[in-house]
């Protein structure tokens, strides 16, 4: 396998007494989808949070294509191609998907949104993703089906020349056809060459999407896996008890 394009070596963080993170390794690679699974409070939040840079750890090393990098900021993990999907997604119903792709970076000619020209790199954008759900992308988001809303957000992180996109429990509350759209869509993306990380509470939805597994285990990283080498048994005694004692390939 390549050398992964993000690599997090001892990672601490601590919120007052409460130890969060607890010397967490953890790797991600260019056209790999890599499921971040683990109990609630296993860490999994504050784990993505850190390397978006809402939160800067006490101590650890971050390594992006090679070089020792320092996360600062939220500036500096976009400035890497490093992007974040949020669970609550972070759209504007009044909005329609061309606005909301752009916000907060809108082109402008002058004083004036350059309409053309976001039009435009927009629709480049859903069509790479080979997005076909969307009518028009001139269509208000309050219109939107709730997987049609996720592929808008997630059509905004890539359309910044990103390299390594988070996504936040992406199919949580969809129903069955929306879930598979949204899966879908998170295999282009590692078929586009970025690396994608994913959590998630539903094992179906990462042995389905997933090429790797790292679980986590009470602020620990029990263990990351090659999805072929385990089944949902094992990555469920990984959640549950933090063990790898007994799986084969494992990579604590």
């Amino acid at each position: 396998m390549a050398a992964p394009i993000l690599t997090l070596r001892k990672v601490n963080k601590s919120f007052g007494p409460v130890h969060v993170l607890k010397d967490v390794d953890f790797d991600a690679y260019a056209g790999k989808v890599t499921a971040l699974v683990g109990d609630n409070g296993a860490g999994k939040s504050t784990l993505i949070k850190c390397i978006a840079g809402i939160y800067t750890p006490e101590t650890g090393e971050f390594i992006f294509e090679g070089n020792k990098v320092t996360i600062a900021g939220p500036r500096d993990a976009t400035s890497l191609g490093i992007e974040i999907v949020y669970q609550d997604l972070a759209l504007c119903d009044n909005l329609d998907i061309v606005h909301n792709m752009f916000l907060g970076r809108e082109e402008k000619s002058g004083i004036t949104l350059n309409e053309s020209t976001m039009e435009s790199m927009a629709k480049k954008t859903l069509d790479g993703l080979s997005v076909r759900t969307v009518k028009s992308i001139r269509q208000k988001v309050a219109s939107l089906s709730g997987g049609q809303r996720q592929t808008v957000a997630i059509a905004r992180a890539v359309l910044w020349n990103s390299k390594v996109v988070i996504l936040d429990e992406p199919t949580a509350a969809l129903g069955v056809a929306q879930t598979e759209q949204v899966l879908k869509l998170v295999r282009q993306l590692a078929d586009n060459g970025l690396a994608v990380i994913v959590i998630s509470h539903n094992l179906n939805d990462v042995f389905q999407v997933a090429d790797n597994i790292a679980a986590m285990y009470l602020g620990t990283l029990a263990a990351q896996v090659d999805k072929n080498s385990v089944n949902q048994n094992d990555v469920v005694r990984l959640i549950t008890t933090g063990s790898s004692d007994a799986i084969s390939g494992a990579k604590k």
